[in-house]
């Protein structure tokens, strides 16, 4: 639904202009899907996620729209720095878009789920960290 596209999009709005640790390239995709050497540095993927529709009267309804974030980094041989490092700056995202509406497009904040906190598998196959942020608005 376009919604979903046009939250996403006011997601990477916002995080464009925050002020983060390290710098941060934000992009909306409709297919997360990178190279790994596309990974060497931080990549933040704004994904839309789903829709939910409710009828709250009969003359009004409700959209609950989940947005998935994908933070991701190919990482060196120090991995229990490299994690620490990036948590903090999932951390820092979570900070930033906690409770924060959108008010081009009348979006309140609703929740913030962060799963997986990391990826185990990724980091010891592919040496690369990802870390998804769930936002509903």
């Amino acid at each position: 639904m376009k919604i979903a596209i046009d939250l996403a999009d006011a997601i990477v709005a916002a995080l464009k202009t925050g002020a983060f640790s390290e710098p941060l390239t934000v992009h909306r995709r409709v297919l997360p899907e990178y190279e790994l050497a596309e990974l060497k540095s931080l990549t933040i993927t704004v994904v839309p996620k789903s829709v939910q529709i409710a009828n709250v009267t009969r003359q009004s309804t409700s959209f609950e729209v989940a947005i998935d974030i994908g933070i991701q980094q190919k990482i060196g041989k120090d991995i229990d720095d490299e994690v620490l490092r990036l948590s903090g700056i999932v951390s820092e995202i979570v900070t930033f878009l906690n409770r924060r509406s959108l008010p081009t497009l009348k979006a309140q904040f609703k929740t913030i789920a962060n799963e997986p906190v990391y990826a185990p598998e990724m980091l010891s196959e592919k040496r690369l960290f990802l870390s998804v942020l769930t936002v509903t608005y």
